[in-house]
């Protein structure tokens, strides 16, 4: 199941509205299928597996990190079906599919056709890995990740407002490896006007995965050509935004609003070794009491990038 997450990586950022499953086959220990879905979400991870099997599919066992597919789409069959078809024996899912076509459905099918199913291995790292679909499923709005780059005093900017560089090279490079796994990205109008930001992928390899571009803004203004302007944050849950993906990148106040709003499932802070002083910070963004401030947030992540460290907390909801 390690190694099927870790094929579904591959397609996450490049497959919405459909969920970056991935998929191995093992027969007699031996690895005959690997499968991610691809990008505009077919072929499923299941199908590109169970191609690349073929006839060593029978009498296997299908790792798939969500549950196989139980609607038959236009573009390509249900993947429970071609599971059964090909002689699949086991297939041991990471999560159930919260979709109404297939909730149930497929495990159901796969059951029926006598397959041993079984269900929830290494569900908490599929969840992580599948938060843009599940989040659109469960909250009608994209995963938010909000990237914060501060000193150790907790600055992020110089009073001035300066902040280019706080972070070293090796951290402004996983912050890029972070754009190409979302399909949007945010910042404020303030960003915008002072630094026409490109926001693209700068990535060998990687340059064609820059993400749209939103700039957050109450105010009717002429945008870019290219950029989408939301008016809050809000409007996440009712604009029709192109993924399931949102990287929120620069802005002190629209750090803020996010929070304040509740919309931030996900926080990259990377922290610099240095100590600027008086420098700004974020503003407040609606809390009541330091008692509220706490079991908001799990750590998930932490790594050193250089001379920098980064941090992953993700937001807990219950």
């Amino acid at each position: 199941m390690g190694a099927a997450l870790s094929l579904a990586e591959r397609g996450r950022g490049r497959v919405a509205p459909n969920p970056n499953v991935g998929c191995v086959i093992v027969n007699r220990g031996v690895v005959v299928g690997r499968g991610w879905t691809q990008p505009g979400g077919r072929p499923h991870a299941e199908a590109m597996a169970l191609a690349q099997a073929g006839a060593a599919a029978r009498g296997a066992t299908a790792y798939v990190t969500l549950e196989p597919c139980a609607h038959v789409s236009p573009r390509g069959p249900a993947c429970s079906d071609l599971l059964a078809e090909a002689g699949v024996t086991r297939v041991v899912v990471a999560l159930r599919d919260p979709d109404p076509r297939t909730d149930g459905k497929g495990l159901a099918r796969l059951y029926e056709a006598g397959i041993e199913t079984l269900c929830g291995v290494e569900k908490a790292d599929a969840r992580r890995s599948m938060a843009g679909f599940l989040t659109r499923q469960r909250f009608g709005r994209p995963h938010v990740t909000l990237k914060l780059a501060m000193s150790l005093d907790g600055a992020i900017a110089m009073a001035d407002g300066r902040s280019k560089w706080i972070t070293g090279e090796a951290a402004r490079h996983h912050a890029h490896v972070e754009r190409a796994r979302h399909e949007m990205i945010l910042v404020g109008r303030g960003t915008v006007t002072a630094d026409r930001p490109s926001l693209d992928v700068r990535l060998a390899g990687l340059e064609d995965r820059a993400p749209a571009r939103l700039m957050l803004s109450s105010e009717d203004i002429d945008v870019p050509p290219g950029w989408r302007t939301i008016n809050a944050p809000g409007d996440l849950l009712t604009d029709d935004l192109p993924g399931d993906h949102l990287l929120v990148e620069g802005g002190i106040e629209t750090a803020a609003s996010f929070l304040s709003a509740d919309l931030v499932d996900r926080l990259l802070l990377y922290r610099a070794p240095i100590l600027i002083g008086d420098g700004r910070t974020l503003p407040g963004f609606g809390l009541a009491d330091l008692a509220d401030a706490h079991g908001r947030w799990r750590a998930c992540d932490s790594r050193r990038l250089g001379s920098d460290t980064l941090d992953v907390y993700e937001r807990v909801r219950r």
